[in-house]
């Protein structure tokens, strides 16, 4: 009976709390603009934060939402324009302030020491004048983590932690200075599909005891509509509209984030299987630290075939696209291209079986920002007829311009790929724009087989659309997929077969009608042998 009791006043106070401060301001920014050379990233931005609301913020990268987070956070200064929290003008020049005022941020890539214990991590940088009195932090962090359901270990240490447990730890840390806003930065992208499902509850609960949520997104707009009471979309650093969830669909916010109607569905082809056209058999690699990193990985792959490589970000699925392409050497396996053994072979004899390869790191791999778009686009052919020729004089061969501009503007027009010219440096162009040239140099000579790393990670809806739309029309061509994302929705909608990657080795492949828990529970580590 006392439990019934302790529920029932529980609950009225969270109902108390919706109704008495659903409608308090308290955040304000008004007139917010930011500029950098070249760019205004802010553009007189007027928003309001109400305490018991979760007011997503979304829009594609360059769009002014790192820009605002920042701003908000005390990380950069604005131009122009006023903050004011709870009724008050406010001035943030650093982090310290913001929390002193109690507004509190959890990056996306999380700020913990892993060698620390939980509550060691918690209290990390708050003065004292006395000893730490363990004890008593560990009873505040119980207490926070039994009010929001944040459950923690406090004498844990963050490496045995999980991704979503880690997030937690930053949410106490945030809470336990007093946080009565808390910034979400893109609070989903390291996480499994059962660690969504409970930040979710978590944020809904904060909400319901009259915190003011606040998470920016790319463009994960299922998750938008299932965790956020209101929306904001930004776009090209200005406020396109502000709506409340309950009014509105992924399609409207779709539009408002690029401008005109996106269809979410790709149509997925079925291709006859032909050969297996990618082996790869029990491959071992290390890390860039030296530490092992795959361990003994076995799959193959078809033509006509797109195999998605599911998982958390950070076990091996970068490495294990490098093996690959011959950018790293494993320490034991073998990888078979076409049924030809190219086991730690030189990326330029892969590239020339017909080998294609969209990077993770668009400008550090995949291009070279000083060289031109036209250049960039005859990378991997440059040295190949019809775009070198013999010179007037001397000996050897010399690119021939004249014909990589022409080949260079087909693929900028078919491509749609937006630039002044086919001559200025890459280096210029968006996100958007980047990805669609790499795309458009690896597709146009038809690989036999592709490696796709997180093609779309970034991008707005708009040019994910278009993305996706050419790798599945790849794959009618006969062209072996291997995609690699952190995107499950992306490798659910676009994969024949799903394998699962967790600490560098396959936990098991599945069809992608495989229900999403199974999943999970694989990206969590669990075989697909033990999967309930």
């Amino acid at each position: 009976m006392f439990l019934n009791r302790e529920r029932y006043i529980s609950r009225k106070k969270e109902k108390r709390m919706m109704s008495s401060k659903n409608a308090e301001k308290i955040l304000v920014i008004k007139g917010i603009t930011k500029r950098f050379p070249g760019v205004i990233a802010n553009d007189n931005i007027n928003l309001e934060f109400r305490a018991g609301e979760v007011h997503a913020i979304l829009g594609e990268n360059g769009a002014g939402k790192t820009t605002l987070m920042n701003i908000l956070y005390g990380l950069i200064q604005p131009d122009e324009g006023e903050i004011y929290f709870k009724g008050k003008k406010v001035v943030l020049k650093s982090p310290q302030d913001a929390i002193k005022l109690g507004i509190g941020m959890v990056h996306q890539h999380f700020m913990l020491v892993p060698t620390l214990e939980v509550w060691e991590n918690v209290v990390l940088g708050l003065k004292t004048k006395t000893f730490l009195d363990k004890e008593k932090i560990r009873k505040k962090i119980l207490e926070i983590s039994n009010e929001y359901n944040l459950k923690i270990d406090p004498d844990a240490k963050i490496w045995q932690l999980s991704t979503g447990e880690k997030q937690r730890v930053e949410i106490i840390k945030m809470l336990y200075r007093g946080a009565r806003v808390l910034i979400l930065d893109e609070p989903t992208s390291m996480l499994t599909p059962q660690e969504v499902k409970e930040l979710f509850v978590i944020v809904k609960r904060m909400a319901k005891r009259g915190l003011a949520v606040i998470p920016f997104i790319t463009h994960k707009l299922e998750e938008v509509i299932q965790i956020s009471d209101v929306v904001t979309v930004l776009r090209k650093g200005k406020v396109i509209g502000t709506v409340r969830t309950k009014d509105t669909n992924k399609g409207e916010l779709a539009e408002m984030m690029v401008g005109r109607k996106v269809l979410f569905k790709v149509p997925r082809y079925r291709s006859k299987k032909g050969r297996i056209v990618l082996e790869v058999k029990n491959v071992s690699a290390l890390s860039d630290k030296g530490i092992q990193i795959l361990k003994n990985v076995s799959f193959s792959l078809r033509a006509g075939e797109i195999l998605g490589i599911a998982g958390v970000a950070g076990n091996g699925q970068r490495e294990l696209s490098e093996v690959i392409t011959g950018l790293r050497k494993p320490t034991a396996g073998k990888v078979i291209i076409l049924g030809e053994d190219v086991t730690g072979r030189d990326p330029k004899e892969i590239i020339e079986m017909g080998v294609g390869f969209i990077p993770e790191d668009r400008k550090k791999t995949g291009l070279v920002l000083d060289l031109s778009v036209a250049e960039n686009l005859v990378l991997r052919n440059h040295f190949q007829y019809p775009f070198t020729k013999k010179p007037k004089f001397g000996f050897g061969k010399v690119l021939d311009y004249g014909e990589i501009i022409k080949f260079a503007e087909k693929l900028i027009s078919d491509f749609q790929i937006i630039t002044p010219n086919s001559t200025v440096p890459v280096g210029y162009l968006s996100g958007g724009n980047l990805q669609r040239v790499i795309l458009a140099r690896e597709l146009s000579f038809n690989p036999k087989v592709l490696i796709a790393c997180n093609p779309t990670a970034g991008l707005d809806v708009g040019a994910t659309e278009f993305i996706r739309r050419k790798i599945m029309e790849q794959k009618r061509k006969g062209t072996g997929i291997l995609l690699v994302s952190e995107d499950l929705n992306e490798v659910l909608s676009l994969s024949d077969r799903i394998a699962i990657i967790f600490e560098g080795k396959i936990m098991g492949t599945v069809s992608p009608k495989t229900k999403i828990e199974k999943i999970g529970q694989m990206m969590a580590g669990v075989e697909l042998s033990r999967v309930e």
